[in-house]
């Protein structure tokens, strides 16, 4: 019963070690987050522009229109 409790926490750790690699790598990709916009696979959606890019260049970065 001891070693479950071993395995479990050792479980543990290595979850809260790989919870942080969902973070960006790309440089354009923390740009447009920072900025509040978002990043998309194809067209931004109505009342977006695409205005630079995610992921190296593979995904849009989309932000709102704004109304003049």
């Amino acid at each position: 019963m001891k070693i479950l409790y071993l395995l479990f926490a050792v479980f543990l750790l290595l979850f809260q070690a790989t919870s942080g690699s969902a973070d960006p790598l790309f440089a354009d990709t923390v740009e447009c987050r920072s900025q509040g916009r978002f990043c998309r696979a194809g067209a931004c959606p109505p009342t977006f522009a695409a205005t630079g890019t995610c992921h190296g260049g593979l995904l849009n970065c989309c932000s709102k229109i704004l109304a003049e």
